[in-house]
């Protein structure tokens, strides 16, 4: 009997250190693959680069017109057809590439938000005529392409590498600043963005939601995560409940349970749904959170209360009483700190500031619906973001 046993135990823990092996063969598979599509993606961009700072040349110095770039794309497809994506309007985009990221206000950007580090990278850099050896005797022969006096490319920029040429197409194209690009870049790389979800943080104004301050968050919050600030929005958008003016608690939570998926693209990606109306038991007494995630990135239970009308200082009682819950009997000892989040429609800023002030609980309010973000604030705020990107990498 004590045999069998044995051998039941030593057959459970190969089965562990297998597991544990294969593990670490499918973490060599995935890091590969992901530095292969690093370097796929860093090659169509300094394609892009290169054939912007081309055409965009020509164009400056009107040798070229629309017309010549229309018979350049008629040129490519007619001649190779195995070349894909070079219509006319991808190669003017390819042109507002190099020149709105090769200009000095988005390079300067970069430096006062980041550092030079993403400015000064590898050079994607086209030989000039006077670099084009003439030595007969030069055993090494000059690609065809090298032959023709071309003009001189700068250097791609090493932010640019953090996300796809598809995203930055669509940062160029929407967003007007380079502030606001520069966070895009970011923002896409931090939440690993495809296009169709950047196209929406983009229309639902991420840029300005989640720099919004630190005035909705308390201070149990910033000093338990500093970081609070550039991870959680404090104004969420939720049009794809199309919700009417007037509606109940039930009618919103069953929305966002119907469409969780956006929800969390709208919470950040980080975030995992646990579970609706979870069951707090309390003493004889029974109570329930509204929705229980768990965030990745802080690796700590968040609450989310969910309020059909105006914040009411008393609602953030009832929502720290829950997390002192969670913390109790719920959070594993390898977790952080359970978080708070209250979602209503509307929260008046003065009562949020005083309601927050005191508060170590690590909770924070949050409104959906739209609000302005002052210049100012906004870009103190954008430095943060910045600095914490840093931090991380």
């Amino acid at each position: 009997m004590d045999s069998n046993l044995d051998k039941k135990q030593a057959f459970d823990l190969t089965g562990l250190d297998m597991a544990r092996q294969f593990d670490e063969i499918v973490e060599i598979i995935l890091s590969h693959r992901s530095r292969a599509s690093r370097a796929v993606n860093n090659e169509l961009l300094m394609t892009a680069w290169q054939v912007g700072c081309y055409v965009s040349t020509k164009l400056k110095s009107e040798e070229w017109g629309s017309k010549v770039v229309a018979q350049l794309s008629e040129y490519i497809r007619a001649n190779r057809p195995d070349l894909k994506g070079y219509s006319r309007r991808s190669i003017y985009n390819m042109v507002m590439f190099y020149d709105e990221y090769s200009s000095a206000e988005f390079a300067d950007t970069v430096m006062r938000f980041l550092n030079s580090e993403f400015v000064q990278p590898k050079t994607g850099q086209l030989m000039k005529s006077s670099q084009i050896s003439t030595d007969e005797s030069s055993v090494i022969v000059q690609p065809k392409t090298a032959q023709f006096v071309q003009p001189t490319v700068g250097q791609l920029p090493k932010i640019l590498e953090l996300t796809t040429l598809t995203n930055h197409i669509e940062i160029l194209c929407r967003c007007k600043t380079s502030e606001e690009r520069m966070f895009y870049i970011l923002y896409a790389n931090k939440e690993r963005l495809v296009k169709r979800e950047l196209q929406r943080c983009i229309s639902n104004q991420t840029f300005s939601t989640l720099l919004g301050g630190k005035k909705s968050m308390s201070k149990g919050m910033l000093e338990t995560y500093p970081s609070a600030p550039v991870m959680f929005k404090d104004t969420l958008f939720i049009d794809f409940l199309n919700l009417p003016k007037k509606h109940s608690e039930k009618k919103l939570k069953d929305g966002l349970l119907e469409h969780m998926k956006q929800f969390i693209l709208e919470l950040g990606k980080d975030f995992i749904f646990m579970d609706q109306e979870y069951r707090l038991e309390v003493g004889s007494s029974t109570f329930k959170a509204d929705l229980l995630f768990f965030h990745r990135g802080i690796q700590a239970l968040v609450a989310v209360e969910l309020k059909k009308s105006k914040f009411d200082p008393r609602d953030l009682g009832q929502l720290e009483f829950y997390l002192e819950a969670l913390d109790r009997d719920v959070k594993r000892s390898n977790e952080n700190p359970s978080v708070g989040i209250i979602l209503c429609p509307e929260a008046d800023r003065v009562v949020v500031e005083y309601a927050m002030s005191r508060s170590m609980s690590p909770t924070m309010i949050a409104q959906y619906k739209r609000i302005l973000i002052p210049q100012k604030r906004m870009q103190a705020q954008l430095n943060e973001f910045c600095n914490q990107f840093l931090t991380n990498d």
